[in-house]
This record gives C-alpha cells, sequence and structure tokens, in this order.
C-alpha cells in the first residue's frame, strides 16, 4: 500500500506548496483514510481575547516545518497510516448552538468512514460536540481524557450559556461522556471564582494535576502513572495551549503564568503512547497574539506528536 507522504522541504520551498497540515494531501471526505486532520475555526465560545478563528490556519502555516519522522521516539505514522488533510468545518459564525450541531454531524460522518481525527481548533467549545460525536461511534464505552489546560472549564454556565469553552468539560460529565474516574486534568492553576473551583472535579472523580506539582520535574513519571490508571478503553486528547505557560506559547485567549513548559508537554502527549487513543485537539491558539508565529508553530508540533502516539503507528 502506498501511503501520503507529507511535502517535503526539498521538492518544495518551505514556504510554497499546499497550505495543509503538514503540506499533506486535502480530501474532500474521510473515505480510506485513517486518520484525519480537520480545522474547527470557532471562537464564539470564548470569553476574553477572540482570535481563534485563526487557529486552524495558522497551525497548518507553521507545520511546514515538521519532517516525517520523530527521531526521539521512532515514530514513522506516515510509514504506518493513511493521512490527509479534511480542511476545515463550516461553521456559522454567529449562532454558537447552530455550530456545535454542525460540528457533532461533521465528526460523525468522519467517524462513521473509520476515520480518527486529529482537530485544530478554535476554542475549546468545540471539544463537547467532537466527544458527542464520539460517544456515538463508540457506542456504551464511556471514553478517558486526558485535559491538558490552566483552566478546569467545569462552570456551570458563562454569561448565561451552558454551551462555552468554559463549561465543555461540565457538560460531557452530565451527559455520560466521559468516565470521570478515566479522567486526568492536567496543568490547572492561578485564581478562580470560588476557593472550590477544582474540587467539581475531583467529587466527581477526576483526577486533577494542578501546575505546581509539575513545577521543576519531569512528567515522565506523572504519565507512567496516568497510563495505568486509565487502563485499557478508549481515550480522547484534549490540549489547550494556554496550560503551557505564556513564555511558551503567549498566543491565547486567557493566558495564565507559571504554567507547563514545552518540554512537559511534549512529555504529556509522548506518555499517552500505549493507550487507546480514539482523536485529539488542539485548541485555544490565537494568532493575533502570537506576532512571532512560535504559539502555533509548537500547537502543530503538538498535533504531530498526538499523532505519533495513536494506536497503529510503527516506531522505527
Amino acid at each position: 500500500m502506498t501511503y501520503n507522504q507529507p511535502l517535503s522541504g526539498n521538492e518544495m520551498p518551505r514556504f510554497a506548496g499546499p497550505g495543509t497540515f503538514m503540506r499533506l494531501p486535502g480530501q474532500a471526505t474521510a473515505e480510506g483514510l485513517d486518520v484525519g486532520f480537520v480545522g474547527v475555526p470557532v471562537d464564539i465560545g470564548t470569553s476574553n481575547r477572540p482570535g481563534a478563528r485563526y487557529g486552524p490556519r495558522s497551525v497548518r502555516a507553521e507545520s511546514v516545518m515538521i519532517r516525517p519522522y520523530q527521531m526521539a521516539t521512532g515514530a514513522a505514522p506516515f510509514d504506518s497510516l493513511q493521512i490527509a488533510d479534511l480542511g476545515d468545518v463550516p461553521i456559522d459564525t454567529f449562532d454558537l448552538g447552530r455550530t456545535v450541531d454542525i460540528v457533532q454531524r461533521f465528526y460523525a460522518d468522519v467517524l462513521a468512514h473509520g476515520c480518527r481525527t486529529l482537530s485544530i481548533g478554535g476554542d475549546h467549545v468545540i471539544t463537547l460536540p467532537i466527544l458527542r460525536a464520539h460517544a456515538e461511534a463508540i457506542g456504551p464505552r464511556r471514553i478517558g481524557l486526558v485535559h491538558v489546560d490552566a483552566h478546569a472549564d467545569v462552570n456551570d454556565e458563562m454569561f448565561g450559556e451552558r454551551v462555552t469553552h468554559g463549561t465543555w468539560l461540565r457538560r460531557a460529565v452530565e451527559e455520560d461522556l466521559v468516565d470521570p474516574a478515566r479522567c486526568v486534568q492536567i496543568g490547572l492553576r492561578a485564581t478562580g471564582y470560588s476557593a472550590d473551583d477544582f474540587d467539581w472535579s475531583r467529587r466527581r472523580g477526576i483526577r486533577v494535576v494542578e501546575a505546581e506539582a509539575c513545577w521543576h520535574r519531569s512528567l515522565a513519571p506523572l504519565m507512567d502513572d496516568v497510563r495505568t490508571s486509565l487502563g485499557p478503553g478508549p481515550v480522547y486528547v484534549s490540549f489547550d495551549i494556554d496550560g503551557l505557560d505564556p513564555a511558551f506559547a503567549p498566543g491565547t485567549g486567557t493566558p495564565e503564568f507559571a504554567g507547563l513548559t514545552s518540554i512537559q508537554g511534549y512529555e504529556i502527549v509522548r506518555g499517552c503512547h500505549g493507550l487507546e487513543v480514539i482523536g485529539g485537539d488542539l485548541v485555544e491558539v490565537s494568532p493575533p497574539y502570537d506576532p512571532s508565529g512560535n504559539t502555533s508553530m509548537l500547537g502543530a508540533n503538538l498535533l504531530y506528536e498526538m499523532l505519533c502516539v495513536l494506536p497503529g503507528v510503527r516506531r522505527r
């Protein structure tokens, strides 16, 4: 079988060529694919600085520097799986409720082809309809979750709205989409609206690893423990770029200092190898606050690392 390959920088200058993720072939449908990259250009679910609607385009643009082989882990995704870029979800720019429904239907169609997705946000509201589509596709098995974020995203509502970038996980738990006993939140920090802001998750059995517990240490041992605690069963990876310190990822809508390092971000994603990862997303990149492009570039690399830990990816 011949697998799709990213367009090499030795064949076409990196500042040219198609605008797809890693300059992969684009496809209109998921037919025949093992993995599809999907952009979800939504930022009407965010509460502070906008701009994440431009995230998919910017992350794709900065992905041109990524080469096919992961030298540290030996992962060779493009020798293992059929991968393409499925373009962007045609969201409704003005109606968040309708957009959430559009996203869910789009992913339901992709998953019906047996294709896993790696999604480029967009703000964090996109994870809720993506999880809804996955829950429908996999049936009664509840989904485990590796959630990297500065914020717990378990507000009951924001400005009277029950579905936003800060409420999606609460809705996912209430709708029984995820199994709290197989969920971990890493990087939570900063100030809260109440003294027990992080305790809603804990009371439901979600493991919460605050940023302070991660300072000055490798997260490889943590991820060894996470793999054991999540065990067998489907797992989704949701990575909010604001989980990282703004020194590494300033281009985001709700930055919080004293966060994770870029190295720790890599350790978390690489530590998911061996889990039954069914998909993932990288959200909340806001290019207007990212003049160097470094946040988008880091986001692109984290998505590539997610690709490398998917089941079926061979290691050389």
